[in-house]
């Protein structure tokens, strides 16, 4: 196990576990251990505990799996047991490059994403097992106080995608559009939350995010009403695999014009965001104002990757890939 030197939830410099904001923010104010009770591989191939991952995730695919606080431990949840956080180990798949430091990827790209940015994200951080893997853990925002769960749609639900009708690639069939015009169908407050989509999509883009699929987009209740949910899912895909700029088969819209460097190059610039902006009713002073946020890397970021848990090769390639989509994104249209 190697030491611990910064905040395994929020970077915080000089912490040997969770740091105090981090313990509020995460746990609810519980002092909980960053070393779990159990090993990946042997909790792999417990039927319990792949019962359980399915709870979490339907199709199997996504390793996902339901994990409660006890006593200042992280554990799995019964079967019969609501589960508060759902821990994501490293994926399965030998052919993903680096894939054990997925998990330390998606807890950086979130936590840039919040610190950076201000994005509304998930509660999230690192576990780890006693021989040093990493594992990813995040809150559910879908559990109240209580322990009631909110009702909550993804996209690929709401505009009415499944694998019946659309085939077996159904969450990336359509456009950012379709989930804006449903976003706008079913919030009251939506151009608040047409906002936080739209720099979503940005960000997604800028930190090469390729699997911002149906979803990985949802709508929760507050109250009486539906909003967008807080972030979740948010990774720098292009480390792990040859991602393409969007995870949708649609793009940005199916109707807005393409600039030219876009049809020249296949990738988009300021420009086709934008118009993508204006489509989906925001206004152009507030267009710029996120935009404008994108235009070059923050020392925030640079401070952020230094301080995550992949290794230095990883951290090299993390903000090469961001500089290179932040020039591309940059490029001036005729």
């Amino acid at each position: 196990m190697n030491e611990i030197k910064n905040c395994p939830s929020l970077l915080l410099e000089g912490c040997d576990t969770y740091s105090t904001k981090a313990i509020k923010e995460l746990f609810d104010g519980m002092v909980v251990s960053h070393i779990l009770d159990f090993n990946i591989d042997e909790f792999r191939s417990n039927s319990n505990i792949i019962d359980a991952m399915h709870r979490i995730s339907v199709s199997g695919v996504q390793e996902k799996f339901p994990a409660v606080i006890e006593q200042g431990k992280i554990r799995l949840s019964h079967n019969e047991e609501r589960s508060t956080y759902i821990l994501k180990p490293a994926p399965w798949d030998h052919t993903l490059i680096a894939r054990k430091q997925i998990p330390a990827n998606e807890h950086l790209t979130m936590q840039i994403a919040a610190q950076v940015y201000g994005i509304l994200i998930a509660a999230n951080g690192l576990c780890f097992t006693n021989d040093g893997q990493a594992v990813y853990i995040t809150k559910r925002f879908d559990i109240s106080a209580d322990g009631t769960k909110l009702p909550m749609e993804d996209f690929a639900v709401v505009v009415g995608r499944n694998e019946q009708t659309d085939g077996i690639h159904f969450k990336y069939s359509g456009s950012y559009e379709d989930i804006a015009t449903a976003l706008r169908k079913n919030v009251s407050a939506w151009m608040v939350d047409m906002e936080r989509f739209f720099e979503l999509v940005i960000f997604n883009y800028i930190y090469a995010n390729g699997d911002d699929h149906l979803k990985n987009f949802s709508l929760i209740r507050q109250g009486q009403d539906y909003r967008l949910a807080p972030a979740y899912d948010l990774l720098n895909t292009s480390l792990h695999v040859n991602s393409d700029d969007f995870a949708l088969d649609g793009g940005l819209s199916d109707i807005v014009e393409k600039s030219d460097v876009y049809d020249r190059t296949g990738h988009p610039c300021r420009i086709d965001f934008e118009r993508f902006g204006y489509q989906i009713g925001l206004v152009k002073s507030r267009i710029k104002r996120i935009l404008d946020k994108y235009m070059q890397l923050p020392d925030t970021t640079i401070h952020l990757v230094e301080h995550s848990f992949l290794d230095d090769k990883m951290k090299r390639n993390y903000l090469r890939i961001v500089n290179e989509r932040i020039a591309r994104f940059k490029r001036q249209s005729e």
